[in-house]
């Protein structure tokens, strides 16, 4: 019996999507560096540098036509606005979550970001769940319940990055695979630059501006911003291209764990008895939601196979 390897390219994939959710699940120790400057300030570079970090690649690449082309397609150019608003106001909450020791809060919106998923799913697509995708939703909305009784409040942070992240890459889903992931970057930090720049002038006139003032190793972590940004997507994009989305749909639980494990191991963040029940019935939701997943892809690819070895019978 002799079995078949793999070819070199997707034997990269495992490595490649490894490295873009450990880098993302890192950003904690990254951006803390970046003090003192503050969130927005810190976005606003961000927006900045990662616009010039992807014209570089999409030069070098010669695929500048890729994000010229978008803005000569109404459609496409406003869904990917809206994009842009979605994925900067998650990029400021999460900023603002890491600076202010709520990293916790943090690991937490993107642990719930499948069940947001699947709700946004119900509410937007009108999507028709599988009942094991109800038992999820129903352990999400008890954790929430749990941990906000806990802490006489909402997790409004962990809940923005759920939602926003959520609802961006639904609203990317509309784009379909007409734009690819570079240039989709290139054309929302695109659209957010003359605010971010706006915003950045602002502070260099009021003299609060941080860039320049705090020696130049400080003003190079805040210009690696772009980079810090661009290279776990190429990574994610690599990736994607080379390994089955179930494959990927468990490799997204290495962000959300490591930001947790930094939070509680590194930072020393407290977990209250309330948040070790919401991030259990969290976990429990998320197993819930992979069995189905993964259970669900199987019977689709044996029904597919069924119906293609029917079709290749003779009549």
């Amino acid at each position: 019996m002799t079995t078949t390897a793999a070819p070199p390219a997707a034997r990269w994939g495992l490595p490649l999507g490894l490295g873009a959710f450990l880098l993302w699940g890192a950003m904690p120790l990254y951006f803390p560096l970046l003090e003192p400057a503050g969130a927005v300030e810190i976005i606003a570079h961000r927006i900045v540098w990662s616009l010039v970090f992807c014209v570089l690649l999409l030069s070098v690449t010669r695929s500048l036509r890729t994000f010229t082309a978008v803005f000569r397609s109404p459609r496409t150019l406003g869904v990917l606005t809206v994009a842009a608003v979605l994925i900067v106001t998650n990029w400021v909450t999460y900023v603002h979550a890491v600076l202010s020791e709520h990293v916790l809060d943090a690991a937490l919106g993107y642990y719930i970001n499948p069940l947001v998923t699947v709700l946004l799913g119900v509410l937007v697509l009108r999507e028709r769940l599988r009942p094991a995708q109800w038992v999820a939703l129903g352990f999400g909305a008890a954790a929430v319940v749990v941990i906000s009784t806990g802490v006489g409040g909402l997790p409004w942070i962990s809940l923005v990055l759920a939602f926003s992240f959520g609802s961006y890459s639904l609203t990317k889903n509309r784009v379909g695979r007409t734009v690819g992931a570079l240039p989709s970057l290139a054309v929302e930090t695109a659209v957010a630059t003359p605010f971010a720049l706006g915003y950045l002038a602002w502070l260099t006139v009021t003299g609060v501006s941080t860039f320049g003032q705090e020696g130049v190793g400080h003003a190079l972590l805040l210009v690696s911003a772009g980079i810090v940004t661009g290279v776990p997507l190429l990574l994610f994009g690599a990736a994607a291209r080379r390994l089955p989305l179930s494959v990927l749909g468990l490799l997204q639980y290495l962000t959300p764990t490591l930001q947790f494990l930094v939070g509680l191991l590194l930072f020393g963040e407290h977990m209250s008895p309330s948040r070790w029940a919401g991030f259990a019935l969290v976990w429990v939701a998320l197993v819930v939601l992979t069995v189905d997943g993964t259970r669900s892809a199987r019977a689709t690819r044996l029904a597919a196979a069924a119906v293609a070895t029917g079709a290749a019978r003779p009549g």
